[in-house]
């Protein structure tokens, strides 16, 4: 799972295999990498995004933390897994993001 990346204009979220899936190898702006440990992953951590001063920006939590909570209340939108990278062209439908690491 690893590396999510948030688009700084729209909000919406994708790993960066579902950017190098769409050709884009190394992204730019408004892609813009969000700051989390590379084995991450949506099993236990939440992907949230907020709008900042016209800006999206991201981050990640332990689900079900205080920390997560604590984002909820102050603004930020948590992002289910399947949304991740489900609004990319070419993508139809829900993204078939797997939750977990261990997921065949």
């Amino acid at each position: 799972m690893g590396t999510f990346y948030v688009d700084t204009q729209s909000g919406h979220v994708a790993t960066a295999g579902q950017l190098r899936d769409i050709g884009v190898d190394e992204p730019e702006s408004p892609w813009f990498k969000i700051q989390a440990p590379d084995d991450v992953t949506t099993l236990w951590h939440s992907v949230l995004v907020k709008e900042e001063r016209g800006v999206h920006i991201g981050t990640t939590a332990l689900r079900h933390g205080d920390h997560h909570a604590l984002l909820l209340k102050t603004g930020w939108r948590e992002v289910a897994p399947e949304e991740i990278g489900s609004h990319l062209p070419g993508v139809e439908g829900p993204s078939k993001l797997s939750p977990s690491p261990w997921a065949l």
